[in-house]
């Protein structure tokens, strides 16, 4: 073989994602040499960078060996090292192009990249063929594979070489005809944190969707040195991270700091390590905390950090491990309020209970309500936003603990001068028993990036009052309990 002169280019197929590759081939009288896998140049030339991590070769000796057809649950680099091989695919991922089918023959100089989900089989055309593929991930017990049957009628694939004359293994020969039982599941989306308050909500806002899977610790131990093996990671494509360590005044204790490390760092790079390595989109939420709060202006996405607490360096150094997956949202978000205990449950049962009460008056910011922040999280998901660090809370004026305390005691119909302004220094001095954690005295952050994408959230003091009403008892009785994480 000598040099072909063919620059390296990509052919799309009628199979979404199959994608057909001429390779150079340099030759002379010796024989020839091809970068059969050059990262840099194929990425750049518009392959996935799919991340290989085993190369398998398969030999065969006699014309008209056929393998396949087999789905796995990884992406492939398919490519000839000697002689030529017919190659057949067929789509048997769930969806309107399940059952299309595109055939090509493969030499030295050609290469096939093959999604996930795609069946792929082949017929050696010379004797003493050999042919290699790069794939994403290893073999597991675990994982799902997807057959059909090389003979089917339905597909009616053109073997060069008929069936009954062809080598083929008992097993494949026995592979079940095309069915859409068979189609292989889109990539799901892992939400870690399922009982928290933005976990609770994103339930709430995708339901009982078979492309989400929901976690908590005692399922996924994000923390774990063995989580790499936990899960079959290339079942995903999104990985939603609503686990923290938010007890912030306790993180100040030894325990607490160190259990604030373990999972809002330690925790995020293991998870950025497996989202880097299998190619998945890592959402991680992030806090105004990582701010010192001695703004006179909202926070901007890139202004720098400058955490005042262990909670804020914790989380912090958590964005910094996030930012390292090339696909990454981290969502800064501040005052959460949603399922569970909260600021405004324990306001609505003092106020219904007809206490008065002392809150900060030197703390400015905006709720965030759980749904909200859900929504902005599928947004920023369902858009396929440009990776970076996104700011996601209610809109609207800037306020005081003190002031929204003031509006859930009108709204439970008790008097809000019974809700007295405090410094944050008073309050810090009142609690004797405990040690309280410095806080930001501004919360506020910028939401002119995630406005300009299409996404507009709602008034933080207007949607207090819709969530009072739609979760808590009526003024007169306990508001209600439940567990936030």
């Amino acid at each position: 073989m000598v040099e072909d002169g063919t620059p390296l280019r990509r052919a799309e197929t009628p199979i979404p994602g199959l994608t057909v590759w001429d390779i150079p081939v340099h030759g002379d009288q010796r024989g020839w040499f091809k970068e059969n896998w050059q990262r840099e140049k194929m990425v750049a030339a518009g392959l996935p960078d799919f991340g290989p991590v085993q190369n398998n070769i398969s030999f065969n000796k006699s014309v008209g060996t056929t393998r396949g057809l087999h789905a796995e649950p990884w992406d492939k680099w398919v490519s000839v090292a000697t002689g030529r091989v017919f190659g057949a695919w067929v789509d048997l991922r769930e969806g309107p192009g399940f059952g299309a089918t595109f055939t090509v023959e493969i030499d030295p100089t050609v290469a096939v990249f093959v999604p996930r989900g795609v069946a792929n089989g082949f017929q050696t055309l010379e004797p003493n063929t050999a042919y290699s593929y790069l794939v994403n991930d290893h073999w597991s017990s675990d994982a799902s594979y997807t057959f059909v049957n090389l003979a089917d009628r339905t597909l009616n694939i053109p073997w060069p070489i008929a069936l009954d004359r062809a080598v083929v293994s008992p097993a494949d020969a026995k592979h079940p005809p095309l069915s859409p039982s068979l189609g292989t599941p889109t990539k799901k989306t892992l939400v870690i944190g399922r009982n928290g308050q933005l976990g609770s909500a994103l339930r709430n806002l995708w339901g009982g969707a078979r492309s989400v899977d929901y976690v908590d610790r005692d399922e996924l131990d994000i923390t774990s040195t063995g989580l790499e093996r936990a899960r079959v990671w290339n079942d995903y494509s999104v990985v939603v991270n609503a686990a923290a360590y938010t007890a912030v005044d306790a993180a100040e204790t030894p325990t607490g700091r160190r259990d604030a490390w373990a999972i809002n760092a330690a925790a995020v790079e293991n998870l950025a390590r497996i989202c880097r390595r299998h190619a998945l989109t890592l959402v991680h939420v992030s806090t105004d905390y990582v701010f010192d709060g001695d703004s006179r202006r909202p926070y901007r996405e890139d202004d720098p950090v400058c955490p005042i607490g262990v909670y804020g360096q914790s989380k912090a150094a958590g964005d910094l491990a996030a930012q390292s997956v090339p696909s990454h949202f981290i969502v800064r978000t501040s005052w959460v309020i949603g399922g569970g205990t909260n600021f405004v449950r324990t306001m609505a049962r003092l106020a219904d209970d007809g206490k008065p009460v002392k809150v900060v008056t030197d703390q400015l910011g905006r709720l965030t309500f759980a749904e909200d922040l859900a929504a902005g999280i599928a947004h920023l998901i369902d858009e396929r936003l440009p990776p970076g660090i996104y700011n996601v809370t209610n809109a609207g004026e800037p306020t005081s603990w003190a002031r929204i305390a003031q509006e859930v005691y009108r709204a439970r119909g008790q008097n809000p001068e019974l809700v007295s302004g405090i410094s944050t220094a008073e309050y810090t001095e009142s609690r004797t028993e405990t040690r309280v954690a410095a806080r930001p005295a501004y919360s506020v952050l910028d939401l002119s990036k995630v406005t300009s994408s299409g996404f507009t959230p709602a008034d933080h003091l207007e949607r207090l009052a819709t969530w009072m009403r739609e979760n808590l008892r009526e003024a007169g009785t306990s508001a209600r309990h439940g567990s936030d994480r």
